[in-house]
């Protein structure tokens, strides 16, 4: 028998000084069986990051020719894709030619790595990549409950995160061709 995923939800009170936006969000997030919680936490950051612009969740994990989140204008074209975790060159070469716009959300421990090795290939396409702090990642994702109220204030690359278990604050930097020199 196969396992379920688990299902959150989440209402947030979203802050966006960056972008000028203000607004309330329910969300229901399906934490898939081989997920971790610290990467749907990111998955949850980037949806924030990026609610401005409309963002949907997909089938993620459950489907190879879909990312995790995505914008699509209203004849379905793909707009904006997004990534979480750190995907295969050729993964995010496909999403530069099925979309407007990529950005890759990287946040695991091997992240370093993946982008030392990878970031001369990686620089080449029209995709930007983005870093979370794992340690700060699993302080995030070590305080959810299943039902939550979070408020989220995103100014200039620091997010913070207040819940009722406790309030991280996490930063997020731009990777390019300085990063980890």
């Amino acid at each position: 028998m196969a396992l379920k995923s688990t299902i959150y939800k989440f209402a947030i009170d979203l802050s966006n000084i960056s972008e000028n936006f203000y607004t309330s969000l329910d969300l229901t997030l399906a934490c898939h069986p081989s997920e971790t919680a610290e990467r749907m936490m990111v998955r949850l950051l980037a949806f924030c990051l990026n609610a401005h612009s409309n963002p949907e969740f997909t089938r993620g994990l459950s489907s190879t020719d879909e990312p995790d989140l995505w914008c699509k204008s209203l004849d379905g074209q793909i707009e904006h894709w997004f990534e979480v975790g750190e995907p295969a060159f050729d993964r995010v070469k496909k999403a530069t030619q099925l979309s407007q716009a990529v950005s890759v959300y990287c946040f695991n421990r091997k992240a370093d790595v993946w982008w030392q090795q990878g970031s001369a290939t990686f620089l080449k396409l029209s995709a930007q990549y983005f870093r979370f702090d794992n340690e700060e990642v699993v302080s995030l994702a070590s305080k959810i409950a299943r039902t939550q109220q979070l408020s989220i204030s995103i100014d200039a690359g620091l997010i913070y995160v207040a819940m009722e278990a406790g309030n991280c604050e996490l930063s997020l930097r731009l990777l390019d061709t300085e990063s980890f020199a």
